[in-house]
């Protein structure tokens, strides 16, 4: 009787199939879409690994030899919807600035394709010492390895398992239901997504909102009571204290409804200190994160120092990760593509040879730097974790 994890690294599943990258891009565009639109309309983006995960175990399920790394490749792909779509955050302030009248397709391809696939590699040297050694209970890991057990299962034709359903009709039933309601509240005007109560309190403005679209509620069961609690909270203090405050001690224009006064104290003074919370917010993040953060560099560093004495002799396939020269190789290919998309960048500005190459370089290495700390700090994807779980549930039927 042979362990699971011995037999995991004796077998071969097909795993880089061109029927799950072609199913994983198309998942990916899809919810990239969803994710902008979400973002844009209620500053929301939702984690797509899950739902691709439904979607990848259904489809792959109706042709012959799909397997559990087949779809845990799908829904690794479409785990970057989540990440793709950061760019309503960052984009869309240039032009503000006044610096794009447009978005640039080049500029912002390689501006994106370069700076996705630089933390992929960042991530590499980092997966060992701070996912498959930690202790954290990464949730969405946890819930994307659970549900492709439990979808492989049905698959597994050695396990004698009941053949279990996926969930799809789930995700197809509710999106029909708020494809129905947003439809008939945003194209027939049947029904309200909110209304608003604008009251006088003295010389403070007072505002009772309530609405209802199905897309937060769908985003409330993934960002969990913990995250709805902390927007509520905002909104108390936003609306219930910041807004009234601010409206009795700030002088009213003359002709400005309450609504328009109201909006324009928000918009110009407690919006900021939202703002400014999560900046602090993020700080204090990394703050806390740096010691072990420092910690998983260290252990990483060295895991590769010793991979590469050793050659990789004697270590499981499993945990065999891209050479160090490879990475290497990619770093420096991804750092002329940034080098070059950052001078195109700076062309128009009115700078001598030698000042722009100065901050092109700069630019570089700040992509360089900080993407290797964000990259250690979200070191959680869902992929890195299931991967060696996800292949001892594969090989579960032969011990």
């Amino acid at each position: 009787m042979l362990r699971a994890d011995r037999v995991a690294d004796d077998i071969s599943l097909p795993e880089l199939t061109l029927r799950g990258i072609i199913l994983g891009a198309l998942i990916t565009v899809v919810f990239t879409a969803s994710n902008i639109y979400l973002g844009l309309k209620v500053g929301l983006t939702f984690s797509s690994a899950i739902p691709a995960a439904v979607i990848s175990m259904a489809v792959l399920r109706l042709f012959p030899g799909a397997n559990i790394l087949e779809n845990n490749m799908v829904q690794t792909q479409a785990s970057a919807a989540g990440t793709l779509s950061s760019i309503i955050f960052v984009l869309p302030g240039l032009v503000m600035l006044g610096h794009w009248q447009g978005f640039p397709f080049w500029q912002t391809l390689s501006i994106c394709a370069a700076g996705g696939m630089l933390g992929v590699l960042f991530s590499i040297p980092l997966r060992h010492a701070m996912v498959v050694q930690s202790e954290l209970p990464y949730p969405e890991g946890v819930a994307a390895a659970e549900i492709l057990r439990v979808g492989s299962a049905g698959q597994d034709a050695a396990t004698g398992a009941k053949k279990q359903g996926t969930g799809l009709a789930d995700l197809m039933a509710g999106g029909l239901v708020a494809g129905v309601f947003s439809f008939a509240a945003g194209g027939l005007r049947l029904l309200a997504e909110g209304a608003n109560l604008w009251l006088a309190a003295g010389a403070s403005v007072v505002r009772f909102s309530m609405g209802f679209s199905l897309a937060l509620v769908g985003a409330g069961y993934l960002v969990g009571i913990v995250g709805g609690l902390a927007m509520l909270l905002g909104l108390l203090l936003t609306w219930g204290i910041a807004v009234p405050w601010l409206t009795a001690i700030t002088p009213r224009p003359e002709g400005a409804t309450l609504q328009a006064f109201g909006t324009m104290v928000w918009s110009t003074q407690v919006r900021f200190i939202g703002a400014g919370t999560i900046g602090i917010a993020a700080i204090w993040t990394l703050i806390t994160l740096a010691k072990p953060m420092l910690d998983g560099i260290r252990a990483s560093l060295g895991a590769i120092k010793s991979a590469g004495a050793a050659g990789g002799a004697g270590m499981p396939r499993t945990q065999q990760d891209m050479p160090v020269r490879w990475i290497g190789i990619l770093a420096v290919v991804l750092a002329v593509v940034l080098a070059i998309t950052f001078g195109y960048f700076m062309m128009p500005a009115p700078l001598d040879g030698g000042a722009r190459w100065r901050l092109v370089g700069c630019a570089v290495l700040f992509a360089f730097v900080f993407g290797f700390l964000v990259a250690a700090a979200a070191a959680t994807w869902p992929a890195s974790w299931a991967r060696p779980r996800a292949r001892s549930r594969a090989s579960a039927s032969l011990r």
